[in-house]
């Protein structure tokens, strides 16, 4: 049994392969690794293959597997997943994108009780080198879709990763295009997760392989996820979904104080209607701030804003730009639109909620 295995999907990568696999295989001996190099090809036609068999004759902890059918770079880590020999896979790009010099770090952090460690681009002190426009847009696209599930996840969608055995170990994987990482945080068991800041380097000898057509990919993978997520409430992003639901159900008792308190100061307390408007959305939002720090995100040390009365500031923001997001909609959709008044209401009321969710999920209450 080994220490960890290192998982390289290939594809006619014979201008990369021996490179790579001799980088890897040093980090082990030099940090005294008892480490597996599992190369997994898709039936190559170039001379990856065989430089890959040349190399096992030399060093017995160096494999392929060879795919002979059902090709692509997530299915490939899957079956990687399957035939690795230890209780510790790290997944990492053949064409030096990813620096094998973090391998080291991320399996010891895995030795910490961390479930998934994440080589993250977008965190502070990554970056992405030498990328042309067109991949960034996909790139971006894919991230942020990522981060719906997984908001607390910088880079949801990175290639380089290591994970324990045990969360994929009875995971529904469904692997497709390039996006294995979230499909393994989709359907994996885990709960402690840590990244890694790494500067990706485009690809140093090669053809890169990324079309336009993984973006549409990804987003069926999105979905299926979250489809997912719904009948199976122990994966993380159904804890992201259980936060909407109770986000909204918070809000619905906003709703409920506010027209509460408005009746209350208009009847009983006689006071001027616009003034009491005032107060009443107001109290409304301490409520929700209340009840959203101690029960949809029970706001602990890990949160960035680590002051109760800085949250409730940020949370008064975030909700005075909902208003006006949901007031400039309805004057848009009326005046512009001739849209009926209650269903421009309804539509301003919807988009303020996201709005409100999603920033204050990524301001309010993120993690550090």
């Amino acid at each position: 049994m080994y220490d960890l295995t290192v998982i390289i999907p290939t594809y006619n990568e014979e201008a990369n392969i021996r490179n790579i696999v001799m980088a890897v295989d040093s980090v082990f001996r030099e940090h005294s690794l008892h480490g597996q190099v599992l190369v997994v090809d898709d039936d190559s036609k170039d001379g990856t293959i065989a430089i890959v068999n040349e190399i096992k004759l030399a060093k017995e902890n160096v494999d392929i597997l060879v795919r002979k059918e059902d090709h692509g770079l997530s299915q490939s880590v899957a079956d990687g997943f399957r035939h690795a020999a230890s209780e510790v896979f790290i997944v990492i790009d053949a064409d030096f994108s990813h620096p094998p010099v973090l391998i080291p770090r991320m399996y010891e952090e895995i030795n910490k009780g961390s479930d998934v460690v994440i080589g993250s681009r977008y965190m502070e002190g990554g970056g992405i080198r030498d990328w042309p426009l067109k991949r960034r847009v996909i790139s971006i696209g894919a991230t942020f879709l990522g981060r719906l599930l997984f908001p607390d996840v910088t880079d949801p969608v990175s290639g380089f990763f290591a994970i324990r055995k045990s969360v994929v170990e009875n995971a529904p994987l469904k692997p497709r295009g390039y996006k294995i990482l979230l499909e393994v945080l989709g359907k994996g068991t885990w709960e402690k997760d840590l990244e890694i800041p790494f500067e990706f380097s485009d690809r140093e000898a090669g053809e890169s392989k990324l079309k336009l057509k993984t973006i549409i990919e990804y987003a069926q993978q999105v979905t299926d996820i979250s489809l997912y997520s719904f009948t199976h409430h122990g994966s993380a992003a159904w804890r992201e979904w259980k936060r909407v639901f109770k986000f909204g159900i918070v809000g619905l008792s906003g709703i409920v104080v506010n027209l509460g308190i408005l009746w209350l100061l208009v009847e009983y307390a006689l006071l001027d209607k616009n003034i009491a408007s005032l107060i009443a959305i107001e109290i409304s939002i301490l409520n929700n701030f209340v009840w959203n720090d101690l029960w949809t995100f029970r706001a602990k040390e890990d949160v960035r804003i680590a002051s109760r009365w800085q949250r409730l500031i940020a949370f008064n923001l975030v909700s005075i730009g909902g208003s006006i997001i949901n007031w400039g909609l309805f004057i848009l959709l009326t005046a512009g639109f001739s849209v009926y008044y209650l269903l421009a209401q309804l539509v301003g009321i919807l988009v303020a909620f996201v709005w409100n969710f999603l920033v204050n999920r990524r301001v309010t209450w993120t993690r550090k």
